[in-house]
């Protein structure tokens, strides 16, 4: 376990740098100002390397699966920053189509973070703690379906180039598929939660009924 915890590092590590270079030799731009196949390229090779090596490394798979799901859940808060594309809308540097939707999501995830981190963590709230990692990721794709689309709708609006340069570029390249991942991740390891549900016997003694209060287990 020690082994891919420092593995991972190094990976999300070069993975940043690579973002940040990359975007500062201006790879990531496009004449029409759109967000192009440079960029889809690198917010998508992550997530397929992980699909990868999730579905085919069992030693990986249960070492992602061991990640405290708090930390993983409380990591969203820094989605609350969302607020970013909102104001930059204000000022016509990003489409509405796009900030609006990216921002305003982006902000309540962000913002009940950490309430579903410390309250819903755990296998008693197993379903409503699915249910708003659900919630994050359609908020990250429907993201990237404006973000994809917005130029291609309205050619005469607002472009999309803050989103290819620095220090915007990060967010398309690094941090939503990271979110996503994340998001993967807590998921499964909910899914193999247990709760054990009330059940009653009889009491031989004095006939009556015995209730056994619910108990919460979590799988191996």
């Amino acid at each position: 376990m020690r082994n891919y915890r420092r593995l991972t590092g190094w990976l999300i590590g070069g993975w940043f740098t690579f973002a940040v270079m990359a975007a500062a030799l201006h790879l990531f731009r496009n004449d029409s100002e759109r967000v192009g196949v440079a960029v889809a390229i690198a917010a998508a090779a992550p997530l397929v390397v992980f699909a990868a090596w999730f579905a085919a490394s069992a030693a990986f798979r249960e070492f992602a699966l061991s990640l405290n799901p708090r930390v993983l859940t409380a990591l969203h808060t820094w989605r609350i920053m969302g607020f970013v594309f909102v104001l930059l809308e204000t000022y016509r540097l990003l489409p509405a189509m796009f900030a609006l939707p990216a921002g305003y999501g982006d902000m309540a995830i962000g913002a009940t973070a950490s309430l579903v981190a410390w309250q819903l963590a755990e296998p008693r709230y197993r379903n409503s703690f699915i249910a708003w990692q659900v919630l994050g990721i359609a908020d990250l794709i429907i993201a990237v379906s404006m973000g994809t689309t917005s130029r291609l709708l309205d050619p005469s609006g607002v472009s999309m180039l803050p989103m290819t340069v620095l220090p915007l570029s990060i967010v398309p390249t690094f941090l939503v598929p990271l979110f996503l991942i994340f998001h993967v991740i807590s998921i499964a390891q909910a899914r193999r939660w247990r709760v054990a549900r009330p059940t009653a016997k009889a009491d031989g003694a004095s006939g009556g009924l015995t209730s056994k209060l619910p108990v919460v287990t979590r799988s191996s």
